[in-house]
């Protein structure tokens, strides 16, 4: 199982950027998807995860300002992000509970650099 995230880039404060991250291998379901981040000089910490069946949790940093949401179909899940602020610089991954050939495990991203200009 490999999860592939793309979508990162350069923006200005208050632009907006759209993360995917696509799940391929032998997969039998995804469960919970979750979006982090690791600020430059900082722990990774969690900015959203989403259930099979769609609820959302943001972080109360990123609350009103992104939306995650998932194709079950194409085992991918998106982060829109709008209204990108400075402190939103970091690294993004996302991370799934998968059920798979190799039995039930976390999976991670290689994640994807987010810059945010001033």
């Amino acid at each position: 199982v490999q999860l592939q995230a793309s979508g990162g880039g350069l923006v200005q404060a208050g632009g907006s950027l759209r993360l995917s991250c696509v799940g391929s291998g032998s997969i039998y379901r995804i469960y919970v998807m979750t979006w982090y981040r690791q600020p430059p000089g900082k722990q990774r910490e969690l900015v959203a995860s989403i259930t099979r069946s769609g609820t959302p949790n943001y972080a109360d940093s990123v609350e009103g300002r992104f939306t995650i949401s998932r194709d079950n179909a194409k085992n991918t899940v998106y982060l829109q992000m709008n209204n990108l602020k400075p402190e939103d610089t970091a690294v993004y991954y996302c991370n799934a509970d998968v059920s798979s050939g190799a039995g039930y495990s976390a999976y991670w991203g290689q994640g994807t650099q987010v810059t945010v200009s001033s």
